[in-house]
């Protein structure tokens, strides 16, 4: 999820234009949200993977990374059939196997996860997570203060945020500047819920009528609110909006509308001091790049416009 941060402006633009959003959702569709520990995902269980040595201790004994997750943003991560899937789980289980340990992912709010790092009850937090300064900072968005200790991240996919609609029911609405004296829906503790935020008081300094913004718990929540009329739109990160609008209602309820901003990556959160474990996970990131793993994934899910060439610490600005 677009993770929170300082937003850079509504009118910036990302790389990916949502006219791409069928053919980024078609394969979606082809491929196939929680409770405690909904899923032990990873590879093998031997020491005899590439990177297993260069793990923490604690993790070479236990054979388990305990993933920090919100399971209910697909295609991100979600729950079919009683499994967790999604372009997260599918990477967490490449990446096991060059280390040689497990994915387990345990579900929680989006807005929790980073304090569940810092209590040790999670040892990562891979949630379509934006990597960005404020949460390498450990800043928080609204007062610009420091709030707590920040994170490293190891940045794995990129995505910009969309505006979506009921269909046939836009209003109007092409950019952030048309919200202005509307309501929308959004996920808290998200970078759509932040832009919202701030859009907001740019709206009331143009004499426009600010955005009365509506916060959920989780995305599924804002999309049932909006399908019911309770706002005129709703915003999340393009590949979660471009799935909802080419699976809800097969299709019928939602729409989007105008191009994408906020271009940002997806990063995989690691405690300040846990540098072990973040370089252990760079380095299986590369590997899974090199030998094709990764594209694969992509591929699978129809999201080759967010793919990464590089692992990278802390890209994101």
């Amino acid at each position: 999820m677009t993770a929170s941060f300082t937003p850079r402006g509504a009118t910036l633009k990302s790389r990916m234009a949502p006219v791409g959003a069928i053919a980024v959702v078609g394969a979606l569709l082809l491929t196939g949200c929680g409770d405690q520990t909904d899923k032990a995902t990873g590879g093998s269980n031997s020491n005899s993977a590439p990177l297993f040595n260069q793990l923490p201790k604690e993790i070479q004994s236990s054979k388990v990374i305990k993933v920090g997750s919100d399971i209910n943003y697909p295609p991100v991560e979600f729950k079919k059939n009683g499994q967790v899937m999604g372009i997260d789980p599918d990477i967490a289980d490449a990446l096991g196997k060059q280390l040689g340990v497990k994915f387990e992912f345990n579900n929680g709010t989006f807005d929790t996860l980073l304090s569940g790092l810092r209590s040790k009850r999670y040892d990562i937090a891979m949630s379509a997570m934006t990597d960005n300064k404020g949460r390498q900072e450990g800043v928080d968005p609204d007062t610009g203060k420091k709030a707590g200790e920040g994170v490293d991240f190891v940045d794995y996919f990129t995505a910009g945020v969309s505006i979506y609609t009921k269909k046939g029911a836009n209003s109007g609405i092409k950019t952030w500047d048309d919200l202005c004296g509307k309501k929308i829906v959004v996920q808290r503790g998200t970078v759509s819920h932040d832009l919202a935020k701030s859009q907001s008081k740019t709206c009331q300094k143009k004499g426009k009528g600010k955005i009365s913004v509506e916060a959920f718990g989780n995305d599924t929540e804002a999309q049932t609110r909006l399908r019911g009329g309770g706002a005129v739109a709703g915003s999340s990160d393009f590949p979660v909006a471009a799935y909802a609008v080419k699976t809800s209602g097969g299709g019928k309820d939602f729409e989007l509308v105008g191009d994408q901003v906020e271009a940002a990556p997806y990063g995989i959160a690691v405690a300040k001091k846990n540098t072990q474990l973040r370089d252990a996970l760079k380095q299986a990131l590369a590997l899974i790049i090199a030998n094709g793993e990764y594209d694969k994934i992509i591929a699978k899910w129809g999201v080759k416009d967010g793919a990464v060439t590089k692992a990278i610490i802390n890209g994101g600005k």
